[in-house]
């Protein structure tokens, strides 16, 4: 398990998790909401040619085919394994359906099976649901073979009204070798998007510049991109 990668050089990891429980497959299907994909970002990334590592749920991938197709297809985007339905591992986890200990690895690996036909520059890397884990669910992704990825910079962007706290928040603990920890789901984090360029300025003013995960971790061949 890591937070962040080593802290000589001026890489930073900005990760973005791509959420969708039950009830917010229900919220987009009803129509209550709009989106759980928020095109800004990946168009901010792909303009300015910004490394990224997005952490899918199987049901986000299963709502937004055609997304996840444009995050593969881009060689500076990876892909990586954020549960299939954003079940917690572990009890009492900011109100997270709880996932029974028989279903952990099977959940994880069905997320695996899910990403894999879309290519691009998959990795096994896993972040669990609101970084809840404790030690049963960390051997039950032993067999998996997986690097459990938290982070040392938590933007707090789910549901924050303003992006001025999003910014503060990345720019007030980020240091070389950081992992970012923002959303892309744009529904529960509507304010990521105008938070980000901000970001991306600031990183630069610190002369940090934003990288893949599997760069900023300087992992071995076991954790590299597939």
């Amino acid at each position: 398990m890591v937070d962040h990668g080593p802290r000589r050089g001026n890489l930073v990891a900005l990760t973005f998790d791509a959420d969708m429980t039950d009830a917010m497959r229900y919220q987009l299907r009803s129509g209550a909401v709009r989106s759980y994909a928020n095109l800004t970002i990946v168009d901010l990334l792909e303009r300015e040619q910004v490394p990224a590592t997005f952490f899918l749920t199987g049901k986000w991938v299963e709502e937004y085919p055609e997304v996840t197709r444009r995050l593969a297809g881009n060689p500076r985007f990876e892909l990586a394994n954020h549960t299939y339905a954003h079940h917690a591992f572990v009890p009492d986890c900011y109100g997270l359906p709880h996932l029974p200990a028989r279903e952990l690895t099977a959940d994880a690996a069905r997320t695996f099976d899910v990403i894999a036909p879309y290519g691009g520059r998959q990795t096994r890397y896993f972040r669990f649901p609101g970084l809840c884990h404790d030690r049963a669910a960390l051997d039950a992704l032993a067999p998996l073979g997986v690097t459990v990825v938290d982070g040392d910079v938590i933007s707090g962007d789910p549901f924050a009204k303003a992006w001025r706290p999003i910014v503060r928040a990345v720019l007030s603990t980020v240091q070389p070798g950081s992992v970012i920890v923002l959303h892309v789901t744009e529904a529960n984090a509507p304010m990521t998007d105008e938070a980000l360029p901000h970001i991306l300025a600031g990183l630069a003013e610190r002369g940090l510049t934003p990288a893949t995960l599997s760069e900023v971790l300087a992992t071995d061949a076991t954790d590299a991109p597939a």
